[in-house]
């Protein structure tokens, strides 16, 4: 029984390629007597999907493990400092006020951040966002010591922005290659 690479439809004994057996390294034919063999494709095949896995690895993972370490000591820097600014430091009414609440949304992707979830990295970069803004009409408004605490709000911001990009900019560079690679 000669090898034939799958095609669209089917292979040669009329199985469809979809519900073919799947391993890490790629789909595999199974033979009459039911041992499973390396799909082979035609060489120019071959290389164009060795070259697109090559291009399409992110950067190096130290690098990435940096941002990401990065990206969680400044996110709960930044919740912390939501806490004491409200609750301690310059609250809004004496005693502490309800804006302590504003730590919460942060503290929610503290978990996600620390796990390097690329999907809680790239909405807590959006949520943080909010708190850039704050920081930016809080530091141009409040008294002492509220505002340097806005501008250090600011900092964080967009440290943790920052560090998340860097962190999630090269799986998606690689998702965008790969894409174009099977197209």
């Amino acid at each position: 029984m000669s090898q034939r690479p799958f095609e669209s439809e089917g292979n040669a004994d009329g199985v469809n390629a979809a519900s073919a057996p799947h391993t890490s390294d790629g789909p595999r034919e199974t033979s009459a007597a039911g041992d499973a063999q390396p799909r082979t494709l035609p060489s120019s095949q071959n290389s164009r999907r060795e070259r697109a896995l090559t291009e399409a690895s992110p950067a190096p993972v130290a690098t990435r493990k940096f941002a990401a370490l990065g990206a969680f000591v400044v996110l709960a820097a930044l919740t912390a400092l939501c806490l004491a600014w409200e609750w301690r430091i310059a609250p809004l009414r004496p005693g502490g006020s309800a804006l302590v609440l504003k730590a919460l949304p942060l503290a929610a992707a503290l978990p996600g951040v620390f796990r390097r979830r690329l999907y809680t990295l790239q909405w807590a970069s959006m949520l943080v966002l909010l708190y850039f803004a704050e920081g930016i009409v809080r530091g141009m408004t409040d008294p002492a010591p509220g505002d340097l605490l806005g501008w250090i709000e600011v900092g964080l911001s967009l440290a943790f922005f920052g560090c998340a990009l860097a962190y999630v900019a090269p799986f998606k560079r690689a998702a965008r290659r790969a894409k174009r690679a099977t197209a």
